[in-house]
């Protein structure tokens, strides 16, 4: 794709005839980009969303692009988040990582059982839902009718904005014979302390501060089993059947955020090659537009960009015409989709690296945008999610026929 192009997203299929809901969204999206491209700065400063992007997003109904359209919400298919957070990312990548992180929740509430849906969406469709799945943070202990949770989870995005969060942990048993389970737990704004703490280099304006819980009690039906989140029938498909809440949660957790990259690499490609069209070299006076090294440089970068948007589609689109099949994906599949989701990601990463250095001295004013752009890939690329060591290796012991090391697939 040419720098500035815009990108041939397509249309998921489905319960969208014709894509019309899905056109909408996009169209929603990208109107937002000027006025957030404009605030990026003082999202910056906040540390978190400025009000007026919260308004922003709710009013164009992007948080809720995967919510049940029972609730009121659009239930798009999976690929939208990609392609919503591209788009968002060109203006400000921290805007784009907390829609998309937000907006997996509401979907990810539709697999929950139905009372912890009617809990939450009967009082504010609304409501945003924090996160935190890192599993070690937390000890649940099993009660009668529910767990006692405690813990301490960095991390959780967008936090201040929330009503709840989806707190994950370890379920501690004295029964080694039971083995290890992961569970993720709903828990209401007053059940949780946020620890100021994001204070950071990149992705500043995510607020993605750390919880705390001393010691809290979870009802069952606000709990759900990782196991029961690993593609097929969940605690919520009888209320939603769509196949959209049957998808495989954590081997497609890399695309919830993979599309924030995707869009600040572009931004980054489409600023590169609009100043290099009419800059003059300090030293010479020479054209950069005519330099052959300004030139291959956008082609790469151009086309680690188009391939990775390309990986990240294509996954998204293919575990939902699976799904909709009443297929489930094996474990050579799912890390597979980890592999891919982290090396797409990296794509992006390469791609804004080589720009930035290809910049000069030009990228290091902090008046421009290019260093913030630099700072947010490599903020994303610290991810979990998008580390290809981990991705990488645990795709290779299953190619291998060994077992796979990650216990949330």
């Amino acid at each position: 794709m040419a720098p500035g192009q815009e990108p041939s997203m397509g249309h998921p299929t489905g319960t969208d005839p014709g894509g019309r809901a899905y056109a909408a969204m996009i169209a929603k999206a990208r109107a937002l980009l000027p006025q957030l491209r404009e605030r990026a700065g003082r999202t910056e400063e906040l540390r978190h969303l400025p009000p007026e992007t919260e308004r922003e997003l709710h009013d164009a109904g992007l948080f809720r692009m995967l919510q049940p359209m029972r609730i009121g919400g659009s239930e798009l298919d999976y690929v939208a988040l990609v392609d919503c957070a591209d788009l968002l990312g060109r203006a400000d990548a921290s805007v784009a990582w907390n829609l998309a992180n937000l907006a997996s929740h509401h979907w990810m509430l539709g697999m929950f059982e139905p009372k912890a849906q009617d809990l939450v969406w009967s009082k504010d469709p609304d409501a945003l839902i924090a996160s935190s799945f890192i599993f070690p943070a937390g000890r649940a202990t099993r009660v009668e009718g529910g767990y006692r949770l405690r813990g301490s989870w960095p991390f959780s995005s967008g936090v201040a904005s929330c009503e709840w969060n989806m707190l994950a942990s370890v379920v501690s048993s004295d029964d080694e014979a039971d083995g290890i389970e992961y569970r993720i737990f709903l828990l209401p704004k007053a059940d949780y302390k946020i620890l100021d703490t994001w204070n950071v280099a990149g992705l500043r304006g995510t607020g993605s501060s750390d919880v705390e819980v001393k010691d809290a009690f979870v009802p069952d039906h606000m709990t759900v089993a990782v196991g029961d989140l690993a593609g097929g029938p969940t605690p919520g498909s009888k209320l939603n059947p769509n196949p959209l809440y049957t998808l495989p949660v954590f081997s497609l957790f890399p695309y919830v955020l993979s599309g924030v990259a995707l869009g600040n690499a572009q931004a980054c490609l489409d600023d590169y090659a609009d100043v290099a069209r009419h800059r003059i070299s300090t030293y010479n006076r020479a054209k950069l537009s005519d330099f052959q090294s300004t030139q291959i440089k956008i082609a790469e970068a151009s086309a680690k960009i188009d391939a990775a948007r390309l990986i990240m589609r294509s996954v998204c689109i293919e575990a939902m015409e699976e799904a909709r099949r009443g297929g489930f994906p094996d474990m050579a599949t799912k890390t597979r989709q980890r592999r891919d989701g982290a090396f797409s990601v990296n794509l992006c990463t390469d791609a804004v690296s080589m720009l930035f250095a290809a910049s000069g001295a030009r990228g290091l004013f902090t008046t421009g945008v290019l260093q913030r752009q630099f700072r947010d890939a490599h903020a994303i690329n610290s991810h979990l999610a998008f580390n290809f060591d981990a991705a990488g290796t645990n795709y290779g012991r299953v190619a291998l026929g060994l077992p796979s090391e990650n216990l949330t697939l």
